[in-house]
Parts: C-alpha cells; sequence; structure tokens
C-alpha cells in the first residue's frame, strides 16, 4: 500500500520543511510514503470562497484513482487515539486499498463534491491550525502509527 500525503497550497515553509522531510522519510520504512501538494488555481485572489473551492475540488477528484481509500483531514472530522488511527491504517493494509492518500484542504476548506468523495473524516482536534503544522503533524502521527503497528518503542519512548 502507498501513503500519500496531499496539501492544497503553496510548497512546504522553511520553518517546518526539515520535520516534514524527517518523518516522510521514516514512514518510508513502513509503506511508500510521498507528498503532493496541489497548487491553488492562479486566478485564486479574484475568487470567491465557493469558486475557489470548486476549482480546488477539480484539481483535486481529477487526480484521484476510482480505488483510492480518501480520508480527509477537517475539524469536525473523527478524533482517533494514536493506536486507532494504527488500526484503521492497519485496516486499509488488510483491505488491499492500493493508495491511501490524506487530504488537507485548501484554506477554506472543500467542496463538498471532495466531502463527499472522502471514505473518512479525520480530526485532529477542535481547534483549527495552520497548514503547515498539520502537514508536520500528519508526518508524524502515521510514522508513530508504524511504530505502533511493528511494536516498536517510539511511541512511548
Amino acid at each position: 500500500m502507498k501513503i500519500q500525503l496531499w496539501s492544497v497550497g503553496k510548497s512546504h515553509e522553511k520553518y517546518v520543511q526539515e520535520g516534514i522531510q524527517e518523518f516522510t522519510q521514516r514512514l518510508n520504512k513502513y509503506f511508500q510514503a510521498s507528498w503532493q501538494i496541489i497548487p491553488p488555481p492562479k486566478n485564486a485572489a479574484g475568487l470567491s470562497e465557493k469558486e475557489l473551492k470548486k476549482a480546488e475540488a477539480e484539481s483535486i477528484l481529477s487526480s484521484l484513482q476510482k480505488e483510492d481509500y480518501l480520508v480527509l483531514l477537517d475539524e469536525r472530522g473523527r478524533q482517533l487515539s494514536s493506536p486507532e488511527l494504527a488500526a484503521f491504517i492497519q485496516q486499509r493494509a488488510n483491505e488491499s486499498s492500493k493508495r491511501l492518500i490524506f487530504l488537507i484542504g485548501g484554506a477554506f476548506g472543500v467542496d463538498e463534491a471532495v466531502m463527499k468523495r472522502a471514505q473518512f473524516s479525520l480530526s485532529f482536534s477542535k481547534l483549527v491550525f495552520p497548514h503547515m503544522l498539520v502537514r508536520l503533524m500528519l508526518a508524524e502521527q502515521l510514522y508513530r502509527a508504524c511504530t505502533i503497528l511493528k511494536n516498536e518503542k517510539y511511541h512511548h519512548s
């Protein structure tokens, strides 16, 4: 199974780039993992919130394959403990999912069409975090989940 981490917005900011790379590299010991940064539309500044979300949705949905398992990160989603996230990942692997995609939407969230396409909505907190920090937290939590699956010491080190 491949794990893909998608994020709408700019490339990684320098202040989190090193951490994101570190945890993504660690994650690659367990699953092939990669980032896809989905750039905002070129005319984003001239679009309404609704138009922007629709344009971003078109880009996201056109990149998905039918068999992809899409997890949307959303503050209204379901909160999981680290062991529960590990079990969630193991379940996707057991189901022979080819690509497990974690999506961080744009500044205004995602269009309804993306919400409907997602099989699961995950929340790290009821708090709203900057997208760059969510990227780092996502990479770290996925790595942590994999160490839990392999009963390695990182989770409680």
